[in-house]
């Protein structure tokens, strides 16, 4: 069933022929029924295997699954959704569910050791949270309605356990409904002895994991493809987002959560099956979609591949993972705020701690704005256009988007979160606009209105130019005056994309590294250095970022980024202006780099004498939180943008 068609909200386990749940048929020792096993033996055709025998296989199909291949409906919803956690290909093997508490099931991955105890008054959580029934997968002592040896009563007359309504599949969490919904029924079967298809939303989702992990794609560049691939639009592709976006930001917690609730190390679980379990614990955690539906829908992701005891394996760690909402497991996990706040803020907003340090070591604060930070960068963030200067206005592109002008710059356009593939816009299609963040287009203009002395020759330089967006906004603002633009970059590939962004400009693209670029000495007005960096002012755009970075990345960066600007003082005329940028709000990359180039009067730099401007001035007026100057910090958490970082410095005349 698909996630408009939720179903029963009680017990929603699959039926045989009499309308008994399956599971319920089990007597003491693994029998599968309340009569005694000669009884049954004597009722069992002869043709069809036992239950116990692994080995044979009926290859005819089941009622059910005729009904699922002519598209019909089972008696409990559509067959996919529920996920087949319960059900068997052969008819001979007609195993109880795997998350019925039993003597001789499996080990599940969960463990009691590793639970954390509830120190909250009234008694553990997840027993007040349920209204008495055993929790699927979860439940660890005896029923209140068992028959005094931990097996449940049976019925006098029909030797079977009692229906039990309120033992549900989702955990108990009835308040819950589904977030952005998968539109439609699964797509059918896999293949012969498959498992039906997994619904196309959540396996794109499970796919850019995939991805990301064994090609390290960026989430960005790779999803797009993807969407096109399963054909997902709207709602569809908005779902397919946000699960993978999602579970890429929130893998640090989710990665807590889950260690938390298996006996392996998350190092000796298998890469697609821990993909599958941070996709169900994202959607427990941190999304209305049903519980029933992110246990089951990982499940089959693990099956059709990885066979059964895999996908037991998923369903239990996430049906122990079910049994606390997100606010919970913090509570749990999470370091005590009073003796490790940065490291507390770190977890609960999914950031990992050295990161966390390094924001706030920036904001010079540990308490309210750093949570107010870490929580802007772990949100959805809004889709930022450019509309390029004398091809379409930003009115007129929030007209053909339906999206939003920018509070702040005059060439953006906002956009919701889940918009679809932004390339299938008609305006990004056809090279009017193109995607980047509002504070990228405030750093690039301000370079454009730095005061400069002496004559003004209309050539511009872009040192870093790849992947070509600010050199875009650059080319045409130049363009407007009649100047020109060098545009500087070391990978050829990126230089392409260069080439493209700016094929009717009047730009040159030149394949070198910036610091030994073949460029004349002393001859531009204004030079942009985007120095490489750590990116971790762009994390909530990056989602799979900030778990590849690591603190030692940063000594070589600064390097680089010194070396940058030096060459870029080089390259600017006396009187002329370098703006140095980056997206990163770490010191070491932000003021560290500048002031060991600018210096001081007494001491000038490896540069030379320079002069550092008031970038504030070069902003709007209206632009809060700027600080003391004179370089400026945005941050998602104040400004709506990336945490876009702005130093312009001058080489005096003479």
């Amino acid at each position: 069933m698909s996630e408009q068609d939720p179903g029963p909200r009680g017990d929603d386990r699959r039926r045989d022929d009499r309308g008994a749940p399956r599971g319920d048929r089990r007597g003491p020792g693994g029998d599968r029924g309340g009569r005694p096993r000669d009884a049954r033996d004597r009722d069992r055709r002869d043709d069809r295997p036992r239950g116990g025998d692994r080995d044979r296989r009926d290859d005819r199909p089941r009622r059910d699954d005729r009904d699922r291949d002519r598209g019909g409906r089972t008696g409990s919803g559509w067959g996919g959704d529920r996920g087949r956690d319960e059900q068997r290909g052969d008819r001979g093997d007609r195993r109880p569910r795997d998350d019925r508490a039993r003597g001789d099931r499996p080990d599940r991955g969960g463990r009691d050791d590793r639970r954390p105890s509830h120190s909250r008054s009234g008694g553990d959580v997840a027993r007040r949270r349920d209204t008495g029934a055993p929790r699927d997968g979860g439940f660890r002592g005896r029923d209140q309605r068992d028959g005094g040896d931990g097996r449940p009563r049976r019925d006098r007359d029909t030797g079977r356990s009692p229906r039990r309504d309120d033992d549900r599949r989702d955990g108990g969490r009835r308040e819950r409904t589904a977030g952005p919904r998968n539109a439609g029924p699964p797509r059918g079967r896999v293949g012969p002895g498959r498992p039906p298809a997994v619904d196309p939303a959540r396996q794109a989702a499970y796919d850019l994991l995939t991805a990301v992990r064994e090609r390290e794609a960026y989430a960005n560049l790779a999803l797009p493809g993807i969407l096109r691939r399963y054909r997902l639009r709207d709602r569809d592709a908005a779902l397919a987002t946000e699960l993978g976006y999602g579970t890429l930001r929130a893998q640090g917690l989710l990665d807590t959560v889950i260690d938390a609730c298996t006996d392996r190390p998350l190092s000796k679980i298998e890469h697609p099956l821990l993909d599958a379990l941070r996709l169900g614990a994202y959607q427990l955690l941190r999304t209305r979609v049903p519980a029933h539906a992110a246990v089951s829908t990982c499940v089959e992701l693990v099956r059709g591949d990885h066979g059964s005891q895999s996908a037991g394996f998923v369903n239990a760690v996430l049906r122990r993972i079910g049994e606390h909402d997100e606010a919970e497991w913090l509570d749990r996990l999470a370091p005590d705020p009073a003796e490790d706040p940065v490291g507390n803020a770190a977890l609960r907003h999914a950031h990992p701690r050295w990161i966390a340090q390094a924001f706030a070591d920036s904001l010079g604060d540990t308490g309210e704005e750093l949570t107010a930070a870490l929580a802007a960068d772990d949100a959805r963030p809004r889709v930022h256009l450019l509309a390029r200067p004398g091809e379409i206005s930003a009115e007129e592109l929030a007209l053909a988007t339906g999206g939003e002008e920018a509070p702040w710059s005059p060439y953006g356009v906002h956009l919701e979160p889940g918009s679809g593939d932004i390339g299938e816009l008609d305006a990004v299609a056809e090279g009017l606009a193109l995607v980047q963040d509002e504070g990228s287009q405030l750093v690039a203009a301000a370079l454009a209105r730095a005061e400069l002395l002496g004559e003004d020759t209309g050539r511009w330089l872009d040192l870093c130019a790849g992947p070509g967006g600010k050199a875009s906004l650059l080319g045409g603002l130049v363009a407007a005056h009649g100047g020109t633009l060098d545009a500087v970059e070391s990978s050829e590939r990126r230089a392409g994309l260069v080439r493209e962004a700016t094929a009717d400009l009047p730009v040159t693209v030149h394949v070198a590294d910036g610091r030994e670029a073949p460029l004349p000495e002393g001859g531009f007005d204004r030079v942009l250095v985007d120095a490489p960096c750590t990116g971790l002012g762009a994390l909530r755009r990056r989602p799979e970022a900030r778990w590849r970075r690591r603190p030692e990345d940063t000594a070589a960066l600064t390097r680089l980024q010194r070396e940058l600007l030096v060459a870029a003082l080089g390259h600017v005329r006396p009187g002329g202006v370098v703006a140095y940028v980056t997206c990163s709000p770490h010191v070491s990359e932000t003021a560290g780099v500048v002031g060991r180039i600018v210096g001081r009067e007494d001491r000038p730099g490896p540069a030379g004498p320079v002069e550092q401007l008031d970038a504030r001035a070069c902003l709007p007026a209206d632009l809060p939180g700027l600080g003391d100057g004179p370089a400026v910090q945005l941050w998602p958490h104040r400004h709506g943008t990336d945490a876009m970082f702005l130093a312009l410095i001058r080489k005096p005349l003479g």
